[in-house]
């Protein structure tokens, strides 16, 4: 039995001339948290679009629970819960009659509903607030509302777009007791964000970048395979200021703020730390510490981007 929930190859979408997913291929095994991770117009949000049967593919092939994406979108949509960052909800009703809505949207038997129901407002902590309207509750609650629609029906697989884009660290880290819980119960969970830290809550990751794949594994994976350079922490004065002179030591790729703190990309052969120490100093900055560090996600990101942008020199991001 295959047990891919969600599997593509060489899925392309264009605009006019514009290539906003350029032949990237995927597969997603049932029960996995997968996590789609890519700045703002990297192709996040048109892939998922493509894999709800939203958008039809301008090339490639896949399914999606066993349906297929080009002929079969349709059936896919009844497979599938899809929840998006503006959370889809209707503002101006109650929360009881959007759930009523939505048991519709999705023909949930009558014999079902109420159990359905019961259901979503105690996961949403919404039992003694089914008569409120939407547009009155907090992010947070709204947020697991949303998430309780999108899986009125049940369904095996649960794609989310940026779906705590805007939330408090508090209710994101509650929203991802939710998201355990459904793959514990086998639910397949596609969802995308640009939050480093909710990147490492996946099973595996995929990097996005301009359209096209950078990487895929586990956090683990990545952070152990896809860093050329060395990563030093530096703790000194002034670290915003500090970057102007970091930036122009041979040997630095890259320099970013890490926290109270600059997390630096350098080639293991520059020997920067010694460098690092003596320029700063030079140019009057307290120097804490420097020492090497394991790298982040975020480093890993930042450096897979950097060197795209190199190979690619004066393409513009676009916007998707």
């Amino acid at each position: 039995m295959n047990n891919d929930a969600v599997a593509f190859e060489n899925l392309e979408k264009r605009f006019g001339s514009f290539v906003a997913v350029n032949r990237i291929s995927l597969r997603v095994r049932r029960g996995e948290i997968f996590g789609f991770l890519g700045p703002n117009g990297a192709g996040k949000s048109t892939t998922i679009r493509m894999l709800c049967g939203l958008l039809s593919p301008t090339g490639g092939t896949g399914t999606v629970a066993g349906y297929d994406l080009r002929t079969e979108p349709e059936k896919i949509k009844r497979q599938i819960g899809y929840m998006s960052q503006k959370f889809s909800l209707y503002e101006d009703l109650t929360v009881e009659q959007n759930l009523d809505f939505y048991s519709g949207i999705y023909r949930i038997p009558r014999s079902r509903k109420q159990e359905r129901k019961a259901w979503v407002l105690k996961m949403a902590g919404l039992t003694d607030r089914r008569k409120a309207q939407t547009g009155s509750l907090p992010g947070g609650i709204k947020q697991r509302l949303a998430l309780g629609c999108a899986v009125l029906h049940e369904p095996p697989v649960l794609f989310l777009d940026e779906p705590t884009s805007g939330v408090d660290p508090m209710n994101r880290r509650r929203f991802w007791d939710l998201i355990y819980s459904m793959a514990e119960g086998g639910v397949t969970v596609f969802v995308t964000t640009h939050y480093m830290e909710e990147a490492e809550y996946c099973d595996r990751l995929a990097l996005i970048y301009r359209g096209e794949l950078a990487a895929v594994g586990t956090s683990a994976e990545l952070k152990s395979s896809l860093m050329d350079d060395e990563i030093l922490e530096i703790r000194c004065e002034r670290p915003q200021e500090a970057l102007d002179i970091l930036s122009q030591i041979p040997g630095i790729r890259d320099a970013a703020l890490f926290g109270d703190g600059i997390h630096v990309a350098a080639t293991k052969e520059s020997s920067a730390g010694d460098t690092i120490r003596r320029q700063l100093s030079q140019a009057g900055f307290s120097v804490e510490s420097i020492a090497g560090v394991p790298p982040s996600l975020e480093d890993v990101f930042i450096s897979l981007i950097e060197a795209r942008d190199r190979d690619l020199p004066g393409q513009q991001e676009v916007e998707r």
